[in-house]
């Protein structure tokens, strides 16, 4: 455990929810610690503060956030200026579609690590019709115009990881959908994005996926997919 002063974030290094954090922490020039834990071997310290026994937690001041868009609420709000909507509608229409971007994440995760190409397909077009409604929410490069936002924070982790595999698998999982393709581009080249997760990042999670499934350790069918490309 870490104790700075400084606010620390706690997950794992692949996760995407404490991507979140670490972006919008990045974006206001705030010096933070980042602690990783084994998921599959939690420590008792960490229990004893994660209700939930989920990550990322944040501990700062003696005090422990948890869920992602909570924290990210929070440091947005102490550490000005504010990259959330100022109007309160607009924030709440912002909260409600950051709410979408954790359901879209979801739906990528299971069809990354879908067993077989039956549940692949499944899900993948679960995916696919999960970006609609999003497309004509997208006002510029960012998804309320010009101006990065909390929001963009919380979808970047969601591109971060499709166009890593869609990349990988030759795939196109945004055609029909040039605003979202374009807002994608725009995230995954940003300097907080891109130095918000680990080096090595892409082959460290392209190794996890083909290790994994929703059933346990058992090879996935992306990893006969990459295996046909390799």
């Amino acid at each position: 455990m870490i104790a700075t002063g400084k606010p620390e974030l706690i997950s794992f290094d692949l996760c995407p929810f404490v991507q979140r954090s670490v972006i919008t922490l990045l974006e206001k020039n705030v010096e933070f610690d980042l602690t990783y834990i084994d998921l599959a071997n939690k420590p008792d310290w960490f229990l004893e503060i994660s209700p939930l026994g989920k990550v990322p937690v944040l501990r700062e001041k003696g005090e422990v956030l948890f869920e992602s868009a909570v924290i990210n609420e929070y440091l947005d709000e102490i550490n000005p200026p504010s990259i959330h909507p100022a109007d309160p509608l607009e924030k709440a229409k912002n909260r409600a579609w950051i709410e979408v971007g954790g359901n879209q994440l979801m739906n990528a995760y299971r069809m990354m690590m879908a067993e077989t190409g039956e549940e692949y397909q499944t899900h993948r077009d679960a995916l696919i019709k999960g970006f609609k409604p999003v497309e004509g929410q997208i006002e510029g490069t960012f998804f309320n115009g010009d101006t990065f936002s909390l929001i963009d924070a919380a979808w970047a982790p969601v591109f971060t990881r499709l166009l890593i595999v869609e990349e990988a698998l030759g795939e196109d999982y945004l055609a029909g959908y040039p605003k979202i393709r374009a807002w994608a581009e725009a995230l995954v080249a940003r300097d907080s994005v891109i130095n918000s997760v680990i080096d090595g990042f892409r082959d460290k999670f392209l190794t996890y996926l083909q290790k994994k499934t929703y059933n346990g350790d058992t090879p996935s069918y992306l990893a006969g997919r990459l295996a046909e490309r390799a």
